[in-house]
């Protein structure tokens, strides 16, 4: 940030330069004035003179009046132009003034509606954080800074999660359902959030929480995995298995939980004294939804071609359309590849509970961004509402400055 600072700097002194010129100015016509005022006062100390000797009669009427003439004329050539100068002494105070308010109000006014902490932001994200606590910090700037951004605060309470700081995690979904509404997906993860941040104690609100998000999606994953649970702890062993056994059917044949989840339902019937080998019937259909996926032709519009660069970085990634505000998949490009031909799956998913299949309809989006920064970028190109399992590749052009 110094460099802004050298910058903002010089161009104050620039503005600075030009309002104190008539302010030194002024100090030159304040030295005429002054030599103007001495003149006057020599002119009369002359005429006092004259008037002297005219009385004592050493000078004759026509050799007073011509002592008069040339005292005047040497008055007049010495304070020629005065009159303009006397003009401009008018605003000398105006520039002194200015001088002091502009850097105060231009600060004032900067750190009230200026981006100084956007900026710096941007520039880290260009380097890739060195531990995890600095990726932490660069996320917690980032909201600080984007408070209204969505996908900053889901990135920031997931990562609280895998760093087992359940409790900021808790803080940082409600902050984000605030902005993205009660979307099941979230509310499951909130309530998740708070069942490790209070020791794994039930409450009323957890509850209420993932009765709501199963209400607004009977299958979401989260609510069900958790009641299963809370049910297993609370020796409610027919509940967990019920859970578990919906949150199985859900699951794509190859999600690696799966089998620790089946594993549970074993533990689970083994303590109602049922066989620990009890199996899971697989859901008709489901090897179609974890195949489901799009096919995106990739472009950059050719005008703007000066205006990217080849390293610059393409995030390319579906949103469901009725949903939450977080990809729901994504690959990553740079300008150079372009154009590309990708596909986004199930496989492509950010995290297990946000897949693909999970939506009826989404929105493709791409995004140019230079300092690889997936949130916010130079460059965008989105297409219409698509419906999963799209037999068509679909054309998507970067043509769209990318605004907040």
């Amino acid at each position: 940030m110094i460099d802004f600072w050298i910058g903002a700097g010089l161009l104050l002194l620039a503005a600075l330069a030009f309002l104190m010129l008539p302010l030194l100015r002024g100090r030159r016509v304040q030295a005429e004035e002054d030599r103007t005022a001495l003149n006057v006062a020599l002119y009369e100390e002359r005429l006092g003179e004259l008037a002297a000797q005219r009385a004592a009669g050493t000078l004759t009427l026509e050799q007073f009046e011509m002592g008069r003439a040339d005292a005047a004329r040497e008055l007049l050539d010495d304070t020629e132009g005065g009159e303009t100068r006397r003009n401009s002494d008018l605003g000398r105070a105006v520039p002194l003034i200015a001088a002091i308010l502009v850097p105060l109000i231009g600060y004032g006014l900067y750190s009230h509606w200026g981006a100084s902490d956007k900026l710096q932001l941007a520039r880290e994200f260009t380097e890739q954080p060195k531990t995890i606590e600095e990726m932490i910090a660069r996320l917690e700037r980032a909201v600080k800074a984007q408070p209204e951004s969505t996908e900053a605060w889901y990135f920031l309470a997931r990562t609280y999660m895998s760093q087992e700081r359940p409790a900021d995690a808790a803080a940082a979904y409600e902050q984000l359902i605030n902005l993205a509404g009660r979307q099941p997906e979230l509310l499951g993860q909130w309530a998740q959030a708070l069942y490790f941040a209070e020791d794994r104690q039930w409450s009323a609100q957890m509850q209420q929480l993932t009765d709501e998000a199963l209400k607004g999606d009977p299958n979401e994953v989260t609510s069900l995995g958790l009641l299963g649970i809370a049910a297993y702890e609370g020796e409610r062993f027919e509940e967990a298995i019920a859970f578990w056994e919906r949150l199985v059917a859900t699951l794509p044949v190859e999600d690696p939980s799966r089998e620790a989840i089946q594993g549970g339902i074993a533990r689970a019937r083994e303590q109602l004294g049922e066989p620990a080998s009890a199996r899971v019937k697989e859901p008709a259909g489901e090897t179609a939804a974890v195949d489901a996926g799009l096919k995106v032709d990739v472009r950059l519009d050719a005008a703007l071609t000066d205006d990217v660069q080849p390293t610059d970085t393409v995030f390319v990634f579906a949103r469901a359309m009725s949903g939450p505000p977080m990809p729901l998949a994504v690959k990553r490009l740079t300008v150079a590849d372009l154009p590309a031909t990708v596909s986004l799956s199930d496989a492509d998913a950010m995290t297990p509970q946000l897949r693909l299949s999970n939506f009826e309809q989404v929105r493709l989006l791409a995004r140019i961004s230079r300092d690889g920064n997936a949130l916010q970028g130079e460059w965008k190109g989105s297409s219409e509402p698509l419906a999963l399992g799209h037999d068509d590749t679909v054309e998507l052009i970067i043509n769209q400055p990318d605004t907040p």
